[in-house]
């Protein structure tokens, strides 16, 4: 089943400003698929916003992307807004599907761009160490894209704040748990944000 990632852009320092009209156009307009979180980047690539929303099939994705693109004023903050996203992501097949709950509020969104064959070793590999890195710390989502460009590999890990996020990554390097062997070799280009989540936000 797939799920939306939309990133919003917004003005430099807007982003606390574009939160509340945003929550209330959600509210107003209740999507098909199911509303995940609403992360607000605090590390990284600043002011932008990133959605993620859960769907039973393509067709309601379509529909909903449809009526966000007829809409007058779309997510409630287009006076704020400078760009935007929408991509269709698919959850690695041995993970959960990813569910609302408290896990942060730290979260850690690793964008990967894999090399043209590099996506079934690095499941493969992922799916073999991932037990013994979520000892450590759990993954909430491990994704490849399907649309926009490809493939890419998004992954977010939450932490409760960044001093556990700096030793739950040097004990899993330093052990061996982490990265999964072979791993790095399907990468072409890393990016590595840190994400806060917004009040109305179901995952937090």
């Amino acid at each position: 089943m797939p799920y939306d990632v939309t990133i919003i852009t917004v003005k430099p320092n807007t982003h606390a400003k574009a939160l509340p009209p945003l929550e209330q156009w959600l509210r107003a307009n209740p999507r098909k698929g199911e509303f995940l979180a609403c992360l607000a980047c605090e590390i990284g690539a600043l002011n932008q916003i990133l959605l993620l929303h859960h769907y039973a099939g393509e067709a309601d994705l379509a529909a909903d992307r449809e009526a966000v693109a007829k809409d007058a004023n779309p997510y409630g903050c287009l006076d704020l807004t400078v760009g935007r996203s929408a991509d269709t992501f698919v959850q690695f097949p041995f993970l959960k599907p990813i569910r609302p709950g408290q896990y942060g509020p730290i979260f850690e969104v690793r964008t990967y761009l894999l090399k043209p064959n590099g996506l079934p070793p690095t499941i493969a590999a992922w799916e073999k160490a991932a037990p013994a890195r979520q000892k450590l710390s759990p993954i909430l989502a491990a994704m490849y894209s399907v649309t926009g460009e490809v493939t890419r590999f998004m992954h977010i890990w939450p932490y409760p704040d960044l001093i556990t996020r700096a030793n739950t990554r040097k004990t899993a390097i330093d052990t061996g748990v982490w990265p999964p062997p072979g791993g790095p070799d399907q990468l072409l280009r890393m990016q590595t944000d840190i994400y806060l989540p917004a009040a109305f936000s179901p995952i937090r």
